[in-house]
């Protein structure tokens, strides 16, 4: 069998969010992940996401939609309770749903409204698959030997196919690096990264939760401008962790992607690996541009149907989805103005 190609590795970080452009409208989320019991028990999730409007005489930023939700999450993902705001009484329906596809699968069904209007609620709750698979993530730089706790604690892994990551993502392709150790996080590339708010742009982020202990965050950033006949989009992905020096944030994935749409259609990606945990996992990246084409309103499912297994990566998989709801950002907006 042959070895995936390998790659330099990728641990360049992004740092702050750039600057507004007039006339723009920018999405913001982050999932804060805690563990008030320890490891082993269950997670707290909690879910943030702002849809913010510039003018296009560059003047103070417009709110035109926020959600939030808390997440308690059992070991094996499963939503053990479920908190929104502003409430929606069907996300109830959502309790004791396991992350990965049953939890998107459910949520389609289950939270139809929130789909169609492109809220930034639907995408948090999408993002509860992949942020909570990444989570325990952190543990690996926090505690010396943690598979072994794990294991005392009577962990279930629930990544991959039933804690086999063979062929799952680019990463686990087989002959990868990922694989030669019982634990890949003992192979695992990672970088300290700055924050993500601009000083120059105080506005740009929603409030950022402080994380005290073992934390991790997943966050995205999300800018649309109308461009002549086109839209342009910038897309700005983080999943980090704290350290346990107390000193910056240390990131596993960091991805930065541009495009262009015309006609409703994704007409040029460009995708930048910043920060990725093996050498194997930026072979995904040549991949990504099987998405040409692709109605953007149909990304959410078109690219898991177009990148399976050792094509895609899951995290960077998860970018390309969140511009599903791109077309419907932009319906707030006539000529860069409000509707």
């Amino acid at each position: 069998m042959n070895a995936p190609p390998i790659f330099p590795l990728a641990r360049n970080p992004i740092g702050p969010a750039p600057l507004r452009r007039p006339g723009s409208i920018r999405r913001t989320s982050t999932i804060d992940t805690s563990w008030p019991e320890g490891y082993g028990q269950p997670m707290v999730m909690q879910g943030q996401a702002r849809d913010i409007w510039t003018p296009a005489d560059g003047g103070a930023p417009i709110t035109l939609a926020e959600d939030r939700y808390t997440i308690l999450a059992s070991p094996r993902r499963e939503i053990l309770s479920i908190e929104v705001t502003p409430d929606r009484p069907e996300a109830q329906q959502l309790v004791g749903v396991r992350a990965g596809g049953e939890s998107r699968s459910e949520l389609m069904q289950i939270m139809a409204n929130e789909r169609i209007k492109g809220s930034p609620l639907y995408l948090i709750l999408d993002d509860f698959a992949g942020a909570s698979l990444v989570a325990g993530w952190v543990w690996s730089r926090w505690v010396d030997d943690w598979r072994a706790m794990a294991e005392k604690a009577g962990m279930v892994k629930t990544a991959g196919k039933g804690g086999n990551m063979e062929g799952v993502c680019s990463g686990f392709a087989p002959g990868s690096s990922a694989l030669l150790r019982a634990d890949p996080s003992k192979n695992q590339s990672s970088a300290d990264v700055p924050s993500l708010l601009n000083p120059g742009d105080p506005e740009g982020w929603h409030v950022l939760a402080v994380q005290d202990g073992v934390g991790m965050r997943r966050a995205r950033r999300i800018d649309v401008l109308r461009d002549g006949d086109g839209l342009m989009i910038d897309v700005g992905f983080q999943d980090s962790g704290t350290s346990p020096d107390g000193g910056d944030r240390i990131a596993i994935h960091e991805y930065q992607v541009t495009a262009r749409a015309t006609d409703g259609l994704l007409a040029e990606l460009k995708v930048d690996a910043r920060i990725l945990p093996f050498r194997e996992c930026p072979g995904a990246v040549g991949h990504a541009q099987r998405m040409l084409g692709t109605p953007l309103a149909e990304l959410r499912s078109k690219v898991l149907e177009t990148l399976p297994g050792t094509l895609g990566c899951t995290h960077l998989n998860d970018v390309l989805r969140s511009m599903a709801e791109v077309p419907q950002l932009l319906a707030f907006l006539v000529d860069g103005d409000l509707r």
